[in-house]
């Protein structure tokens, strides 16, 4: 269930704020196809579906990249800000990929406010998405995402 504060200010004091889990979503392997499209990263671990089986996962995995970019997919389901004028995505600190995301299993996100602030006549969110693998003891990749959103004139 998607977390929801009226405005930005709503956010202060909701330090360590649990959120999610979102809805699962299967990996495939047409989704990893199109990433290594986008991206030149055509590695033999990702698209070679026959070379991999061979390979140290049994299959073909999905980039640590595209497992870090679904976490924009996954933020809307975890958090919704309202009552702002526009949000920039600032970065993301702390990342780290625990576990490889095999074609055809399913990832979540769950995530936690870690912090809020007021920065430069905006409030700050540090939101700390996990990307779980189902069936798995560890994550795929744990990241600190930073928004920053502008209040309404």
């Amino acid at each position: 269930m998607t977390q929801i504060y009226p405005t930005p200010t709503a956010l202060i004091g909701a330090e360590g704020t649990a959120l999610g889990p979102t809805d699962w979503l299967q990996i495939d392997q047409t989704r990893v196809n199109g990433f290594a499209e986008v991206t030149g990263d055509h590695q033999w671990i990702h698209v070679d579906e026959e070379r991999a089986k061979d390979g140290p996962f049994g299959g073909t995995i999905a980039h640590g990249y595209l497992t870090m970019s679904l976490v924009n997919f996954f933020l809307p389901q975890l958090i919704e800000v309202q009552g702002f004028a526009h949000a920039v995505n600032v970065g993301a600190d702390r990342l780290r990929f625990l576990a490889p995301v095999k074609v055809g299993s399913r990832i979540r996100g769950v995530g936690e406010i870690v912090s809020v602030e007021e920065i430069k006549g905006a409030i700050q969110s540090v939101v700390r998405v996990t990307v779980e693998i189902e069936g798995s003891d560890k994550p795929a990749c744990v990241v600190d995402t930073i928004s920053r959103y502008f209040p309404e004139s």
